[in-house]
């Protein structure tokens, strides 16, 4: 449960419902909403969740689905292939056939959040970056997703873009592994994270500020309280998995940026899990590390 009253059923349509949607059904079910994930391969529907087998890159299929109508629309893709021609489909063609869709259903919701990254920034000396930084994506997927972006602000439907840093959490164990096996880094490079819990937390606080009628910005940054050298990171995690530290190379890899979630925190949301020790310390402990 999120803390706000209940309200009457209202229908929430998750495009591209990965591991983050699931978390939001599971918060936004009980609270009334009607939950409905699309994917191209779904797994079997929950008590909160029901599923769709839909391409969002088909134009049809889409318009199809959004004839029906939806309150609330949450974007949250996974390229099915890395690459360029991978990431626009994903990211941009979905978008524009979402807004396709809707403009000829004729019925809009009363908001689309779509979940960005903030890899959309290329920053890389240290720095703060916020949602008034310049955009300077050094990547094909941030340029994408920047794109991606541009297509849903100018939609002309009401938006909340989120740019999520780097997600760990159930499942998420890449760092974990790297550490356990000694193929981390002992950079000074600035990491930025968030739980994926948190992900859903932010998602669901949005969301429901925007039904009470409180103001929700176009745009967030979501990163956790405390960006922190990647060596920190690795060497408290090298403490609690009981690994050598000697078994990790030095990386002169630059310094990364800062994200700030001063906005989001403005909202009044408050993090589960503030910073790293907070994650990874539930993460280790649920995931029997």
């Amino acid at each position: 449960m999120i803390g706000y009253a209940k309200v009457n059923s209202e229908k929430l349509l998750i495009v591209g419902c990965g591991d983050l949607g699931r978390r939001l059904a599971h918060r936004l079910a009980p609270e009334g909403y009607e939950v409905t994930g699309l994917r191209r391969h779904p797994p079997e529907n929950s008590d909160v969740l029901r599923y769709q087998a839909v391409d969002t890159a088909n134009a049809e299929a889409m318009k199809e689905v959004l004839a029906s109508g939806f309150g609330v629309i949450v974007v949250t893709m996974t390229p099915s292939e890395r690459g360029d021609e991978g990431y626009r489909r994903a990211y941009v063609q979905t978008c524009e056939n979402l807004v396709a869709g809707l403009k000829a259903s004729g019925k809009a919701p009363r908001l689309i959040l779509y979940v960005s990254s903030t890899g959309v920034y290329g920053q890389g000396e240290g720095e703060w970056v916020d949602e008034s930084s310049p955009t300077l994506p050094n990547r094909a997927s941030g340029e994408r997703l920047l794109e991606a972006e541009q297509v849903i602000g100018s939609s002309g439907f009401p938006h909340c873009i989120v740019r999520f840093s780097g997600i760990y959490g159930p499942g998420r164990h890449r760092l974990l592994e790297q550490v356990r096996r000694g193929r981390a880094t002992l950079s000074g490079r600035y990491t930025n994270r968030i739980h994926s819990e948190d992900c859903a937390g932010v998602m669901a606080h949005l969301i429901e500020r925007h039904r009470l009628g409180e103001k929700v910005a176009p745009l967030y940054l979501a990163s956790d309280c405390e960006p922190a050298p990647m060596a920190e990171v690795v060497n408290w995690l090298s403490m609690h998995l009981k690994v050598d530290e000697a078994k990790f190379a030095p990386d002169q890899g630059g310094q990364g940026k800062r994200c700030s979630n001063r906005r989001l925190r403005d909202t009044g949301y408050e993090f589960l899990y503030p910073d790293y020790r907070a994650g990874y310390k539930a993460l280790l402990a649920e995931e029997g590390f």
